[in-house]
């Protein structure tokens, strides 16, 4: 039987207390805790460094921005994942931080095991968000996407079995879902993530059912 791969995190908060209490129960549910900041400038330096699978990101630290942070981390370390984990629900905050590269947008009011599986979900490559927070997001996609369009280069092709799963991204489906639905196996759905991401150029799904929202995929 094959080894589960340790999930590696970063957890960025000015609280120290906070901080230190959500890497100890990370750390208490086999994650490999690779280091923790108080601030943006710090959290870019060290996540550079550390490379993590996923930083846990504060949008409110101090005099600095989590927003930005998440913004340099994603250009700059692009496997990692940014889930963010704020006490603010307000609906520019979350839209804000996705713009910014978050792959997921979870309440500092989530219990334990509710981070641990947003955690895990987050670094398998789902887009994590707290209830009604994702209808948020693909609604302001949606929004977006019926804009006067703007010219540009025609899009990459993609087979017909990744148009059919980038389908599914947009309406806000996981991957066991996706599989579920078009009956193949979970590792083949996230095979053709993994290859419409690299034709596409971008990062995480979050931007994947941007793309597609955007081409109209969430209509058909």
């Amino acid at each position: 039987m094959t080894e589960q791969r340790v999930i590696s995190v970063m957890v960025v908060d000015d609280h120290p207390m906070w901080r230190d209490g959500v890497a100890r129960d990370l750390a208490e549910h086999g994650f490999e805790v690779r280091a923790s900041a108080p601030d943006a400038d710090s959290a870019v330096r060290i996540a550079k460094t550390v490379a993590p699978d996923v930083v846990l990101m504060d949008l409110n630290l101090g005099e600095s921005s989590g927003v930005e942070a998440t913004r340099q981390i994603s250009a700059a370390v692009p496997s990692a994942r940014v889930l963010v984990l704020s006490a603010s629900g307000e609906h520019s905050d979350v839209l804000e931080a996705v713009k910014a590269g978050a792959s997921g947008y979870l309440l500092k009011s989530a219990s334990a095991p509710e981070l641990v599986d947003a955690v895990r979900r987050t670094a398998a490559g789902d887009p994590v968000f707290t209830a009604g927070l994702a209808g948020l997001v693909l609604g302001e996609y949606r929004r977006m996407a019926d804009a006067p369009a703007v010219g540009g280069d025609p899009p990459p092709r993609l087979t017909e079995r990744e148009t059919d799963v980038l389908r599914h991204v947009a309406k806000g489906m996981t991957a066991r879902q996706i599989a579920e639905k078009l009956v193949i196996s979970h590792r083949t759905v996230e095979n053709h993530v993994q290859s419409t991401l690299r034709k596409l150029q971008l990062h995480n799904r979050v931007e994947l059912a941007r793309y597609a929202i955007e081409h109209g995929l969430d209509r058909e």
